[in-house]
C-alpha cells in the first residue's frame, strides 16, 4: 500500500514542477528578447532621421545585424556548431555589417548605417554604444584568447575609426572619426588621431552626436607654431634695428 501511494505522489508534484519549468522558459526568453527591444527604442533617440517603426523594422541594417548577432550569439553560447557562423554570414551579406557570433553585446546598442564595420570574437560591447559606419573592433595579430576591445557604456565610436587589441575603453569615452586607438581610454575621454591620443577628460556636457566639437588637435598646433614664429619674427627685427642704429652711430663717430 505503501509502495503503490509513493510510486503516485511523483504524478501530484509533476505539474508544480511543468509550471515552473514554463515559467523559467517564458521569462528566459522575455529576458533575451528585451535587449532587441531596447536596439529599437534606441534609434528613435539616436538617430533624427528614424520617422516610424516600419522603416526601422525594414530598413536599418545596423538594427538587422544586430537581431541575427543576437541569435547567433545565443546559438554560440550553447556549443552550437557551423550554424552561429553561417547567421553571422549571412547577416554580413545582408548588411555589410561583420559580427563574430562570440562577440558580447549589451543593450540598446545603435550602428549608425553600418557598411563595414567588424566586430571581432573577444569583443565587449557595453550598453548604449553608438557605432557609425566603418568602425573595426578587431585585434593586432599577436595575441591569442582575450584579443580583442572591451568598451564601455555610453561609448561612442565615430566613422572609420580601428579600436584595436586588447585594450579597454571606459564609459562615455568618444573616438574620432577615422582614429586609431591602441591604448586603453580612461572613462569620461575624448580620443583622436593616429595613433589615437587623449585630448580631452571630464567633458559630459557635450552631445554624443556633434563631432563637429571635436578639438583639432592639429590646428591648435599649427596656431601655436604659427604665433611663435611671428614672436620670433618681431625679436629678429627688433634686434636688426638695434644693430643698424648701434652701427650708424659707430659710423657718426668715426
Amino acid at each position: 500500500m505503501q509502495q503503490s501511494l509513493d510510486s503516485n505522489q511523483p504524478a501530484t508534484v509533476a505539474p508544480d514542477s511543468v509550471k515552473t519549468s514554463l515559467l523559467k522558459n517564458l521569462l528566459s526568453a522575455v529576458t533575451s528578447f528585451e535587449p532587441v527591444l531596447s536596439d529599437f527604442r534606441i534609434i528613435f533617440e539616436r538617430d533624427p532621421a528614424a520617422r516610424n517603426w516600419l522603416e526601422v523594422v525594414f530598413c536599418y541594417p545596423g538594427f538587422h545585424a544586430l537581431c541575427l548577432h543576437r541569435l547567433a550569439h545565443w546559438l554560440h553560447r550553447r556549443g552550437v556548431a557551423f550554424f552561429p557562423r553561417f547567421i553571422s554570414h549571412i547577416g554580413r551579406f545582408l548588411t555589410g555589417i561583420e559580427i563574430h557570433p562570440g562577440a558580447e553585446i549589451g543593450k540598446g546598442v545603435f550602428i549608425d548605417h553600418g557598411m563595414g564595420v567588424v566586430i571581432g570574437e573577444t569583443a565587449i560591447v557595453g550598453d548604449y554604444t553608438l557605432i557609425y559606419q566603418g568602425v573595426t573592433l578587431g585585434g593586432t595579430g599577436k595575441e591569442s584568447g582575450k584579443r580583442h576591445p572591451t568598451v564601455g557604456n555610453n561609448v561612442v565610436i565615430g566613422s572609420g575609426a580601428k579600436v584595436l587589441g586588447n585594450i579597454q575603453l571606459g564609459d562615455r569615452v568618444r573616438v574620432g572619426a577615422g582614429s586609431v586607438v591602441l591604448r586603453d581610454v580612461p572613462a569620461d575621454s575624448t580620443v583622436v588621431g593616429v595613433p589615437g591620443r587623449i585630448i580631452s577628460r571630464k567633458d559630459k556636457n557635450q552631445s554624443p552626436l556633434e563631432h563637429n566639437k571635436l578639438p583639432d588637435v592639429e590646428a591648435t598646433v599649427i596656431r601655436s607654431l604659427l604665433s611663435r614664429i611671428e614672436q620670433l619674427e618681431q625679436k629678429i627685427k627688433s634686434y636688426e634695428s638695434i644693430r643698424q642704429s648701434e652701427v650708424k652711430t659707430q659710423k657718426a663717430k668715426e
